[in-house]
């Protein structure tokens, strides 16, 4: 296939010397399982169906199925910055991977990847109003797929919706990002639901650094709980954390029937309300630590009624003092008493998690400034682009990254699946699609040729996911 380069001899061992070959060598063979993934779900040509595509056909080299795969399949396998598709282009695998043509079409001379410049754009695209809300609605409805693939059709009975915000630190002056105090660094601060039982993510709607916690949480709850339950589950209820309790979301989620349980931060008139109970019963306490419940009705200031809510009261080991903390919930004591509201609202952790794999795994970039493009093959562009809204971009990666967690949750739930083990989302990554490969070419058809390590896993997942009853309703 050409000449070899020798490169180097180690000093350590004068037998072992190192060359390059131009073969075509892969570190990221899992692409293509990605790839089929995202064929076998059909959540590409769902989105394409939808997205407003705004480019003049004679401008256009890369259609905007191929643009979404490249992303998506970028993502998944850790290239987080746009500047990777530029040094990742001549991939065979991820060639493979992010084309529409069949064959050996995507590995001819002059095929290659997306450039870094013609992705940004692809963000220009999907920054309208109407494009995120079509990325918004494509996550849940690829987690509906999987789920009524895994459920032969049928949809879950109840989900828990977790409910949270997450700090996303920047390192620049991006519009909408801020300092904010209690995470000491610029940042933004978008919020982020997940589905408890089943692991994926949801929704993200980006907001400023510096905005509170329960800052657009109304809309973005029932805007969710609606499309989850149209999608994935037939009741939805919400768990959210001590920053979101507020009357106008409170009376929302009632008045709309969807239960929820959330912590209350705590006040002087709670304090004197739960100082009764402060105290343990007579007697030598025993080895393992006791917890107490108290059923109360409590109207704060801002509330326009009383409300259920529950005081736990928990004996810490070495403390002499008790611990307490309080829940408020709509839910009525005779449908689920305090000591299960308690450990309900303490599967949060679950949730925590999840966001924690999205920060860990796929580390959102979200650097995106205001620019536009003056020039197109040498050609200059007849008009330039107009109010190009950064925030908005950021955004739609935003959104992308997350659409991007539910292939690898998706591959995920496979591979745990196929061997009865759970498995991490950056285990999944390592083990099983960051895979050195070598692509082979015969006869108008291709060869991936993979370690006999990854081709077991490999085998497991790819019955699994053709076992599934996939379909696009």
């Amino acid at each position: 296939m050409g000449e070899t380069l020798p490169l180097f001899t180690t000093t350590f061992n004068r037998a072992l010397s190192v060359e390059s070959r131009p073969e075509r060598l892969t570190g990221d063979a899992g692409a293509v399982l990605l790839r089929e993934i995202l064929e076998q779900s059909g959540i590409v040509p769902w989105l394409v169906g939808r997205l407003a595509d705004p480019r003049r056909a004679d401008f256009v080299t890369y259609r905007l199925d191929a643009l979404l795969r490249t992303v998506l399949v970028l993502f998944g396998q850790g290239w987080r910055d746009q500047d990777d598709a530029d040094a990742l282009r001549f991939d065979p695998a991820l060639r493979l991977a992010a084309a529409g043509e069949r064959g050996t079409t995507p590995l001819e001379d002059g095929r290659r990847l997306p450039s870094q410049p013609t992705l940004s754009r692809l963000l220009d695209i999907l920054s309208s109003e109407g494009n995120r809300r079509v990325l918004r609605e494509a996550i849940t409805e690829l987690a509906g797929r999987r789920l009524r693939a895994e459920r032969r059709g049928h949809r879950q009975r109840r989900l828990t919706i977790d409910v949270d915000s997450l700090p996303i630190e920047v390192h620049g002056a991006q519009p909408g990002s801020a300092w904010n105090g209690h995470y000491h660094q610029r940042m933004f601060h978008p919020i982020v639901a997940c589905a408890a039982e089943t692991g994926d993510l949801l929704d993200a709607r980006l907001r400023p650094g510096n905005a509170h916690t329960a800052e657009g949480a109304l809309g973005f709850i029932l805007d969710l709980v609606e499309r989850a339950e149209a999608a994935l589950c037939q009741v939805a209820m919400v768990r959210i954390d001590a920053g979101f309790p507020e009357e106008t979301l409170l009376c929302g989620l009632e008045a709309r029937g969807t239960p929820y349980v959330a912590r209350l931060r705590t006040n002087k008139v709670l304090e004197r309300m739960a100082a009764p109970h402060l105290k343990r019963p007579p007697g030598r306490p025993p080895a393992e630590p006791r917890l107490w419940f108290r059923e109360m009705s409590y109207r704060a200031g801002s509330w326009t009624r009383e409300r259920r809510v529950v005081l736990v009261v928990l004996e810490r080991p070495g403390e002499l003092l008790l611990d307490h903390f309080w829940l408020v919930t709509s839910i009525r004591a005779d449908a689920m008493a305090a000591a299960d509201l308690l450990e309900h609202y303490r599967q949060r952790g679950t949730a925590e998690g999840l966001f924690g794999e999205l920060m860990d795994v796929l580390s959102p970039a979200l650097s995106c400034a205001p620019r536009t493009k003056r020039h197109y093959r040498g050609r200059r562009l007849p008009t330039l682009p107009t109010g190009i809204d950064a925030f908005a971009r950021n955004e739609a990666l935003l959104l992308l990254n997350l659409l991007a967690y539910e292939i690898l949750h998706t591959g995920r739930r496979l591979m745990e699946a196929a061997t009865g083990t759970g498995w991490s989302l950056r285990r999944f990554r390592e083990r099983v699609l960051r895979a050195g490969g070598r692509v082979v070419l015969h006869a108008r058809r291709a060869t991936l040729v993979v370690a006999e390590t990854a081709a077991r896993y490999w085998h497991l997942l790819w019955r699994r996911l053709h076992r599934l009853a996939w379909t696009g309703t």
